[in-house]
């Protein structure tokens, strides 16, 4: 059974037994999985022509384990709150876990909480083979199931994906592609990267230009940003609320949570070329200001005025409520001083706060949209960077320049989700081979991936801070993905690697078996052929996928793990 991520625990209960999907089938929803249901029977019913047609629960109720004597072909699927493991079995195993039992009478699948029965649904259908995958069927086949004892829960609450969509746009149809695409590795946060210097991606009614001025950009640097090659095509979009309803609902029946980030103070300067008055302009013509169409950090940065938290109070009002999610993330990242050092308003404006420099002051602005987010019932998360000049209350650090900052946090008592550019940064190459394409920063092997350990040796051993590691996440940023192939061919297949990584209890880094990953990886690069994904092959890219000629920035050896 070459599942991925790896469950707890997964027998086979017959050597070579056996249960046929057919016809006849029924699926059966217990009270609160009627959701799963719907969606297991639209999936597998495309891929295998099968009506999968509900059935009575009450006249379907088999044992705790299908087995002889049981009801005959019947998927079932059911929550117990109080579901244990086999593993543990003194306490529940949480929302999230589940079993998976196959038999002679058929499936039970039983889930802690709806998304741990989604999860179980999820397995099974990997179980069922690459072709589950497909949209339509493939002709007459088989549709077995091993008898087989699957028991399984998560190592973390947070498994999260940052999709950058700013740097280069990608459509609503793109988005819940790749929510499936999180679904199917049982990731179950997606942080999405809605605003920077290059594009604005999110309608805020109240401030149209938003959209109408800040969502696209004149021309885009094509690779790395040292190259003197233009694409001189307008770039853009933007996201309708209605869009981003879409999204989220969407998302939420694959139990997935969506974050929202809108980066203040700086990767502004699309915000302030569509309003220039948010920037500082006793320094700068920020009426000169465009969509920044170079990569890198801008100089151009919000000023810190009582006008300004107004204006992005009413953005994050609007931001509040599409999106349901607790946790709202407000960047906080590469904010250049310079503006506010030469400003004559920034510097009054630190007198006037009793600050003792700039750090203190970008941390105010981080501070009020932390009190003002908890005031709603929200709560703010920022990279690491929010750390400088005092972290906010109640802040939770997205840990990206190392680990330094999530053990800093953490040892502070504030929640933190692991996520080091160095180990889990899928726009780094994966390879020295000279055809990667647009080749950026150190290599990241699919196997460096599958050894990352989100909580480091400096808080293993110290459970009051390892506790706030509340989960950990991989991180795409799209300066050289210009096109949904380009996303994929970075992300896969080493997003797979991490899923497991987030989702299983493995052992230590150097104990991990990445020979028994890479055997089992064999049967998912078919899963991901079904679902059209065009990621990197294990020997390297295929023809379409070179980049020849276009400049990257390759660095050599390994990256400082810090």
């Amino acid at each position: 059974m070459d599942l991925i991520p790896a469950p707890r625990s997964a027998a086979r209960t017959g050597d070579t037994a056996t249960f046929a999907l057919g016809q006849g089938t029924v699926l059966v929803a217990g009270d609160g999985a009627e959701d799963v249901a719907r969606w297991l029977r639209a999936e597998l019913g495309a891929a295998t022509g099968l009506p999968l047609a509900p059935g009575d629960p009450a006249a379907a109720e088999p044992a705790a384990e299908p087995a002889a004597g049981a009801a005959a072909d019947v998927v079932r699927l059911d929550i117990d709150p109080g579901l244990t493991l086999a593993a543990a079995p003194a306490a529940p195993a949480g929302p999230e876990a589940y079993r998976l039992t196959v038999g002679p009478g058929g499936v039970r699948v039983t889930g802690g909480g709806p998304a741990g029965l989604f999860w179980g649904a999820q397995t099974l259908r990997q179980l069922l083979g690459p072709a589950a995958y497909r949209t339509a069927p493939l002709g007459e086949r088989a549709w077995e199931l091993p008898h087989c004892r699957v028991e399984d829960a998560p190592r973390f609450g947070w498994r999260g994906f940052m999709l950058d969509v700013c740097r280069h746009f990608l459509t609503k149809r793109e988005v819940l592609r790749h929510l499936d695409l999180m679904a199917a590795h049982k990731l179950n946060v997606l942080h999405f990267h809605l605003t920077d210097d290059q594009g604005w991606r999110i309608e805020i009614k109240r401030h149209p230009k938003l959209t109408e001025d800040a969502s696209w950009r004149p021309r885009t640097k094509v690779g790395h940003r040292a190259s003197d090659v233009w694409d001189e095509r307008p770039h853009g979009g933007f996201y309708t609320q209605d869009d981003i309803r879409e999204i989220v609902a969407y998302a939420a029946a694959r139990h997935i949570t969506v974050v929202p980030e809108i980066d203040i103070p700086g990767h502004s300067q699309a915000a302030i070329h569509a309003y220039p008055w948010l920037g500082n302009t006793d320094v700068v013509d920020t009426e000169a200001l465009g969509v920044w169409c170079e990569w890198g950090v801008s100089e151009n940065v919000l000023a810190p005025t009582e006008e300004v938290l107004r204006f992005y109070e009413g953005v994050f009002e609007e931001v509040l409520d599409l999106f349901p999610a607790t946790f709202v993330h407000v960047g906080g990242d590469e904010c250049p001083k310079h503006q506010w050092k030469s400003s004559p308003a920034a510097q009054a404006r630190i007198r006037e706060l009793g600050l003792a420099d700039e750090d203190e002051l970008q941390s105010w602005f981080i501070r009020h949209f932390d009190r003002w987010l908890a005031d709603r019932g929200r709560r703010l998360i920022g990279w690491d960077e929010i750390l400088e000049g005092g972290l906010a209350e109640g802040a939770t650090v997205s840990s990206w320049r190392g680990y330094a900052g999530g053990i800093a946090a953490a040892r502070a008592g504030h929640d933190v989700v692991m996520c080091p550019e160095q180990q889990v940064y899928l726009n780094y190459r994966e390879s020295g081979d000279p055809d990667e394409p647009i080749p950026i920063a150190q290599v990241r092997t699919l196997e460096d991936v599958y050894r990352f350990e989100p909580v480091p040796p400096q808080l293993q051993g110290d459970d009051a801070a390892a506790k706030h590691v509340i989960g950990t996440q991989a991180n795409v940023w799209s300066e050289v993905l210009e096109s949904p192939q380009r996303f994929d061919y970075q992300v896969y297949p080493r997003l797979a690697a991490f899923a497991e990584v987030a989702w299983s209890a493995l052992p230590p880094s150097a104990e991990r078996d990445f020979a028994g990953f890479a055997a089992r990886m064999e049967e998912h690069y078919g899963r991901l052929d079904a679902l059209g994904v065009d990621y990197r092959p294990p020997g390297g890219p295929r023809p379409w996928q070179r980049r020849p000629g276009v400049l990257g920035r390759p660095i050599e050896g390994p990256p400082p793990i810090v």
